[in-house]
């Protein structure tokens, strides 16, 4: 049985942020300019058609850059881009609105996402009226199919953001999301604003939607335990590379990558019976604009063999076994 062709194509994404500058071109206070900030540094992966592709790490790792570089919400440095076979990073922004229909994005805040003067029918309408997809009575029913699709009561098409809860809100927003039909969907941490019994309601909605639409998902996150359940695929970054890429039972079976191991062990298990042994690491994460030499994460890594390789030579992302991709140079014998 062959592989499906990949709906999603991402090679060697950039992108860089200026630092602020004062006077005269020079950074804040009058110093020398300072260096860019490397949210995303040559990231790559692909993701077939219907599949999750779960991206996480800590906070400031370039996660959420990714995503909205993808959808040029962000403009990229360099790298490319294919949704459906299309580039999408050398479109004009006429065909570039065009592509938006098959490509869209669910928010992290559900609050902050939706304008707090249209009503929720105000909201969905909209993206139909944009891409002229139905008119009249037809824009209506349209509206309403998409309030029972995401479990809303059509009693709420009424309503404005302030008047719904959180889960009801980010309803609103997938809803917004799937009202152009769709076929890839950024997800940037869609659950993290929700408590934790709406966060399942949300997760099988999600689940329930892709299943019907053979949607495909980039689900990005900073909670392992909530992509263990959602992604086909997991990528961990740091300082804006990729360090460990491979199938989800592998990557949380195996893996391979001390940072990786790392935010495993900080994940909580339900059985006291079962505690894992917490591997805390020592230091801070480093600055994006100043990221160290050789291998990123050498400033913080508890790997006993670590040496002067591993502060000289920037690790390669290669393929151990199976489709597990790995930035070690001790990727297999990861802590021995």
């Amino acid at each position: 049985m062959t592989a499906p062709v990949s709906l999603v194509q991402v090679n060697d994404l950039v992108k860089h942020f200026a630092a602020a500058r004062g006077w005269f071109g020079l950074g804040r206070g009058g110093g020398a300019a300072r260096p860019a900030v490397r949210a995303v540094d040559g990231v790559s992966f692909e993701i077939p058609p219907g599949r999750t592709l779960g991206l996480v790490g800590e906070s400031g790792c370039g996660k959420t850059t990714v995503g909205r570089a993808i959808l040029r919400l962000v403009e990229p440095d360099s790298g490319r881009v294919v949704v459906e076979g299309v580039e999408v990073l050398s479109l004009p922004p006429r065909e570039l609105r065009a592509l938006r229909r098959r490509m869209q994005i669910v928010f992290q805040d559900p609050y902050g996402s939706l304008n707090p003067r249209m009503t929720v029918k105000q909201a969905l309408a909209e993206p139909l009226a944009i891409h002229k997809l139905a008119n009249g009575p037809a824009r209506t029913a349209r509206v309403a199919a998409l309030l029972d699709e995401v479990g809303l009561d059509q009693k709420l098409a009424d309503s404005y953001p302030h008047e719904l809860s959180g889960g009801q809100r980010q309803r609103v927003g997938i809803a917004r999301a799937l009202s152009v039909e769709p076929k890839f969907l950024v997800l940037d941490e869609p659950v993290s604003a929700l408590d934790v019994s709406i966060q399942a309601q949300v997760l099988n909605l999600l689940s329930d939607l892709q299943q019907r639409h053979h949607l495909t998902y980039l689900f990005i996150a900073h909670d392992l335990a909530v992509v263990k359940h959602v992604a086909d695929q997991v990528a961990v970054m740091y300082l804006g590379k990729i360090v460990e890429q491979a199938p989800a039972p592998t990557l949380y079976g195996t893996p391979r990558h001390p940072y990786t191991t790392s935010l495993l062990s900080a994940v909580p298990v339900p059985d006291p019976a079962k505690q894992r042994q917490r591997l805390v690491l020592s230091g801070e994460v480093p600055s994006p604009a100043h990221p160290p030499a050789g291998c990123p994460f050498h400033p913080r890594c508890p790997h006993p063999r670590k040496n002067e390789r591993c502060r000289e030579e920037p690790p390669a992302l290669r393929d151990i076994r199976d489709g597990q991709l790995v930035a070690c140079h001790f990727a297999e014998d990861p802590m021995g």
